[in-house]
């Protein structure tokens, strides 16, 4: 199936309601499925891209009872509660965003190490490995068995670097009831974001920003909770495609988006 992501005729407010006509008329996706095996949430989780020449725009519904949103901290590790998730693939790079119910925020930017130096990010201040703390990062795997230090990505290792931050994003959620409240349920929350293109210039790997009518582009989409289950916790993703692990910092997994210059309203 086709993933269109079309353009908007005036840049969206961003307050996390989605009311706005673009986003009723927006593609959405099927309910969210199991990152590994593709089954259907348990929840209900849906989410639609939209862009203009400034902005690439992400919305997401997640119906959640009992929304548990705790970390005030930014770059705080959402996904030890719940979260929801976008990865931006920049062929040799890419980008981790994640945001809570309460408006949290935690971002990484990943270079591949096999392009590290060819590419010329070596020689950048903003992406020195000493200076900016960067951490070699192997995946999700890559403290587990035969893979740990390395992952099991044929690529292997990136550079994880923890203090970069979106030039100009800007997000916002809305809570359809209550939060961190056990016993009131909700019917879940609204997240909303805009990642200016001109921050872009280290994801493009090449393309043009903006992007030109049919120019794709992979993104995943996607969505990490924690059930309260049998007097314990587990924890469950949940994403647009499946990406066939657990381990979802796979870009060549990610849906793919192709750009249009058709506009959402029109449809």
């Amino acid at each position: 199936m086709e993933n269109l992501c079309y353009k908007v005729k005036t840049p969206l407010r961003i307050d996390g309601r989605l009311d706005e006509e673009a986003w009723r008329k927006a593609p959405w996706s099927p309910r969210f499925v199991d990152v590994v095996g593709g089954t259907p949430a348990l929840y209900d989780s849906r989410a639609a891209v939209l862009w203009d020449e400034r902005n690439l725009y992400v919305g997401f519904w997640a119906e959640e009872p009992f929304p548990v949103a705790t970390i005030e901290r930014r770059d705080g590790y959402l996904w030890f509660e719940n979260d929801l998730e976008v990865f931006i693939d920049g062929i040799d790079t890419y980008y981790e965003f994640q945001i809570s119910a309460r408006n949290t925020v935690y971002e990484v930017f990943y270079i591949w190490k096999d392009a590290y130096e060819k590419g010329g990010w070596i020689t950048r201040p903003e992406f020195d490995v000493i200076r900016n703390d960067a951490r070699v990062f192997g995946g999700n795997h890559d403290r587990q068995g035969c893979h740990f230090w390395t992952g099991d990505h044929p690529r292997g290792n990136r550079w994880a670097f923890l203090n970069w931050d979106f030039p100009g994003m800007r997000s916002a959620v809305h809570v359809d009831g209550p939060i961190n409240d056990p016993h009131t349920p909700a019917k879940g929350w609204f997240a909303e974001i805009a990642f200016p293109w001109s921050g872009m210039k280290d994801l493009a790997g090449g393309r043009t920003i903006p992007p030109e009518e049919g120019d794709e582009w992979r993104i995943f989409l996607g969505r990490y909770n924690n059930l309260a289950i049998n007097g314990g916790h587990t924890s469950v993703g949940w994403a647009w495609d499946p990406v066939g692990s657990d381990d979802n910092h796979r870009p060549e997994a990610f849906t793919t988006f192709r750009f249009t210059k058709r506009f959402a309203e029109d449809r």
